[in-house]
């Protein structure tokens, strides 16, 4: 679990996150919301120990999060960022792979534990039918799953995504919060996402936190967020909640 006190991360001078006291990844999938420039990525670079906080501690379970070494880091949180490296000639497997990078480093020798662990990642994400494809040619959703069983591969128990649907269509972005979700609800992993999307959020996610200039204004369960008075609060627009068939949540839509 992440623990936040006193944080502030500022920007050519300008305060870009301000968070008094916050825990994360206590069960669950939790939805970070929030407009552009809210300070949800910052708040995502953070947890990953991609950037520092100008004030305050995050602590990882009890540690102070700046004073793991990185192969600690890598065993507790795998992190998924919004813009991903080139995987030229690649394999979906070997893609998968990397993920043992965590428990064998560059030139250790594979273990039977390592090939199982990748063997159960792509079995989890339906890769194997595809293992042999490379990586860079399967479509958006196959890719992104291929991704998603690479942080499984690496066995941490925290995995941290950022906007992984964001390249994604409508089924495809349906197809990798499913397999979040189910994720997050077997084996006793948590997951935190970052999403533009309402309706996703509230579809899928146990929690949502939302931001709104750097400041949180919303921690809750998606039947609380989907109050007209706090989604106005948050995006500065009047939303309408409209029934969603064979569902008890309503959708959100702009009027």
């Amino acid at each position: 679990m992440f623990l936040l006190e006193d944080i502030e991360r500022r920007h050519d001078g300008r305060p870009v996150l301000r968070v008094g006291h916050l825990a994360l990844g206590e069960y669950g999938l939790t939805a970070v919301l929030g407009h552009n420039g809210s300070g949800k990525s910052t708040l995502m670079s953070l947890l990953a120990r991609q950037d520092r906080p100008d004030r305050g501690r995050i602590l990882l379970d009890g540690r102070d999060l700046g004073g793991l070494s990185q192969k600690s880091l890598a065993r507790q949180v795998a992190y998924l960022p919004q813009r991903l490296p080139p995987v030229a000639g690649l394999t979906v497997r070997e893609l998968v792979a990397l993920g043992r990078f965590a428990w064998r480093g560059a030139l250790g020798r594979w273990t039977e534990a390592d090939h199982g662990a990748v063997d159960r990642a792509m079995d989890e994400t339906g890769c194997a039918g595809f293992a042999g494809q490379l990586a860079d040619t399967a479509s958006g959703g196959e890719r992104q799953r291929a991704w998603i069983a690479m942080l499984l591969a690496q066995e941490s128990p925290c995995l941290l995504l950022d906007e992984p649907t964001a390249a994604l269509d409508l089924a495809h972005a349906h197809e990798v919060m499913q397999l979040l979700q189910r994720i997050s609800r077997a084996g006793g992993r948590r997951v935190v996402v970052i999403l533009h999307d309402i309706n996703l959020a509230t579809r899928f996610a146990d929690r949502i936190i939302a931001l709104h200039g750097g400041e949180m204004r919303f921690d809750g369960t998606p039947a609380e967020l989907l109050n007209p008075g706090i989604l106005r609060d948050l995006y500065g627009i009047e939303m309408s909640l409209l029934a969603r068939p064979g569902n008890d949540l309503p959708l959100a839509a702009v009027r």
